[in-house]
């Protein structure tokens, strides 16, 4: 019996421990997702590339969050098709980057101590009519 919960201990920890990660992981693709398509969504729909860009970083943060992930994390970037960024049938790109930390250990510094990173890329068209 001593044995059983022995071993059953043993083997039952690094199982919980990997679908607490797996589960991370899963958490930090689905915020990236809905990011990258917030970002471009409401990219495109600003007059202004300044105002968009800090649209596109607030719908981000709020993406983010609601998956239990900072900021801090994650990398925004934008690209256009055309020059002129917000120019009526342009095609705006956004793709957010997110480094998925390991559940339950906390960040020492210098050291990276990440389950992987996970990232996704969104496009919208920019419409002729605003």
């Amino acid at each position: 019996m001593l044995e059983f919960v022995f071993l059953a201990v043993l083997l039952m920890i690094p199982v919980v421990y990997l679908v607490l990660t797996l589960g991370q992981l899963q958490g930090g693709a689905y915020a990236v997702v809905g990011a990258a398509d917030q970002a471009a969504k409401v990219f495109a729909a600003e007059a202004d590339p300044a105002r968009g860009r800090a649209a596109a970083e607030v719908a981000v943060a709020l993406a983010l969050r609601d998956h239990g992930f900072s900021l801090d994390d994650a990398r925004l970037d934008i690209a256009c098709s055309a020059a002129g960024c917000l120019a009526p049938g342009s095609t705006v790109t956004a793709t957010v980057t997110l480094r998925v930390p390991l559940p339950g250990v906390p960040s020492l510094p210098g050291a990276s101590l990440d389950a992987a990173t996970v990232d996704s890329v969104a496009s919208q068209v920019v419409g002729r009519f605003r």
